[in-house]
């Protein structure tokens, strides 16, 4: 079960690089379109110095790469203990419902970006990762190296 725990994980981790694709082709024509573009920007500039200086939309990408960088990494954590552990078939379907519902979050955050709406994907998909993590933590604390295949 150990390779199919990591899969979710390894999809999400390209799930994130598409994002930053998705970010840089529609970031980058937007802040050339203001007369500027990479070779003008401000030396120490930050993505999030663009909030109101390029359309919102153009903005949602980044917003949403930017989300991709915090409660998954709490999720590879996760997907990591207990594919070491031994992970159950329960466990690998939370998972993936926990990367279905970070990717159309994305797509939606990205695309629409109704906050109420967002946030139930959001809700959804942490309400799959705190599973996950008290599986974790109980296959950690509660196990018996008795048992363990040799």
């Amino acid at each position: 079960m150990q390779a199919q725990m990591l899969a979710p994980a390894a999809v999400l981790v390209l799930w994130t690089l598409i994002m930053l694709f998705w970010m840089a082709f529609t970031r980058l024509p937007a802040m050339k379109g203001l007369g500027g573009g990479l070779k003008d920007a401000k030396p120490g500039g930050r993505g999030q110095d663009l909030d109101g200086v390029i359309p919102d939309k153009v903005q949602w990408k980044a917003h949403n790469y930017i989300h991709l960088h915090e409660q998954p990494t709490i999720f590879y954590a996760t997907a990591l203990i207990l594919a070491v552990m031994g992970a159950g078939a329960l466990d690998v379907v939370l998972a993936w419902i926990y990367v279905a519902l970070r990717i159309v979050h994305s797509v939606y955050q990205a695309t629409v970006n109704v906050v109420k709406i967002r946030f139930l994907f959001f809700m959804l998909s942490t309400f799959a990762l705190l599973v996950l993590a008290v599986r974790a933590v109980m296959a950690t604390l509660l196990f018996d190296p008795g048992l363990a295949p040799n």
